[in-house]
């Protein structure tokens, strides 16, 4: 039976002692992982990355340098965050409250992004919650989703739109009569229903 490796943690790093780290996780210098945060195996958390209160990250998930990460964001497995991402959790974000008082823990619900297995989010991007990220969908760098994003599909800009699908691969898919086909694996995909999905063999 194949043994894993223990997580490797940098001395630098703050990872409070109620947060579970999988095995074979590496978390880099300055980062931060909250309480209650839930790691699984063989992810990397990359240099000054935040990981919020609570935060769930799948199994073999990249977050890349200076990523934030808020509660009560929910990662599947193998979701990559790239370089100073940021995804959101306060609808309405203010601080201090009507009556001047600075804002308090009581005075807001925190709401979330949920990132599916194997979605991307390039650098810089923010995702404002409470949206979704589709299976294997791609945020392109820069952009704002402040909208459900459907699996497979390719967004870009300000808000982000959908431009195009990718494939598992993450490249972006070729029209092939009625499929889209994928230029690096050769794998077929179909429109149905507004979303993609993948032919069977």
């Amino acid at each position: 039976m194949e043994r894993k490796a223990a997580a490797v943690i940098a001395p630098s790093a703050d990872i409070d002692a109620t947060a579970t780290i999988g095995q074979g996780t590496r978390v880099w210098h300055l980062a931060q992982v909250r309480e209650g945060a839930r790691i699984g195996a063989d992810c990397t958390i990359g240099r000054g990355a935040y990981i919020g209160p609570g935060v769930v990250v799948g199994d073999s998930c990249k977050i890349q340098n200076h990523a934030l990460v808020y509660e009560p964001a929910h990662l599947g497995e193998g979701v990559f965050i790239g370089p100073a991402a940021v995804l959101t959790n306060d609808q309405f974000p203010r601080a201090i409250t009507s009556d001047g008082t600075p804002k308090s823990a009581a005075d807001w619900t925190a709401v979330g992004v949920t990132i599916e297995r194997g979605a991307s989010i390039g650098a810089r991007a923010v995702c404002v919650a409470p949206v979704t990220i589709g299976a294997w969908a791609l945020v392109a760098a820069g952009a704002v989703v402040t909208k459900d994003v459907a699996p497979y599909a390719l967004v870009v800009g300000v808000p982000a739109r959908r431009v195009g699908w990718v494939g598992t691969a993450g490249a972006p898919l070729v029209r092939d009569g009625a499929h889209w086909t994928c230029p690096l694996s050769g794998d077929g995909y179909v429109e149905a229903d507004g979303g993609l999905l993948p032919l069977t063999s």
